[in-house]
């Protein structure tokens, strides 16, 4: 693996390790907080968050709309341990899918079902970028919303 590569998923998951240190500060009843009536609760939040690693590198290998609607669809979370468990699996998934990468394929361009087109490595640091924000967000509605720091370290 390039050291890129490498770099990137260093990156992302220091994002995955400080989101599961958030996780363990909160409670079941946490999960149902909504700040904005028209937006997630936390434990939606957390279950978008969850899925990234793998829907983003879906999205990046071509899947469509219909094929993204299904793969969420069959994806149901609940507790605070099914959303860190599939937070987990999803960024190991990652990992050994950009293991395999070789030069060529950082290099391959390919388009999400919206019409935006990136080399295969640019989608990786669109992960790392994904996960970064909806991490401040959840952060943001914790502390600005509940008055609840998770007085955890988010970056190295």
């Amino acid at each position: 693996m390039n050291i890129y590569c490498r770099s990137t998923l260093h990156q992302i998951e220091v994002a995955v390790e400080s989101i599961i240190k958030i996780m363990d500060g909160l409670k079941e009843e946490d999960l149902i907080k909504r700040p904005t009536p028209s937006k997630h609760s936390i434990g939606e939040l957390l279950s978008h968050i969850s899925l990234i690693c793998r829907a983003d590198d879906l999205i990046a290998g071509g899947a469509s709309q219909e094929e993204m609607d299904s793969f969420y669809g069959s994806k149901s979370m609940h507790t605070l341990a099914e959303m860190r468990k599939e937070l987990q699996h999803n960024f190991h998934y990652l990992k050994e899918r950009v293991a395999v990468w070789t030069e060529e394929m950082l290099l391959e361009e390919t388009s999400s079902y919206w019409g935006v087109t990136y080399p295969r490595f640019e989608w990786l640091v669109e992960v790392a970028a994904h996960l970064y924000h909806h991490r401040g967000q959840l952060h943001s509605m914790l502390v600005h919303c509940y008055g609840k720091d998770p007085q955890i370290p988010m970056f190295e």
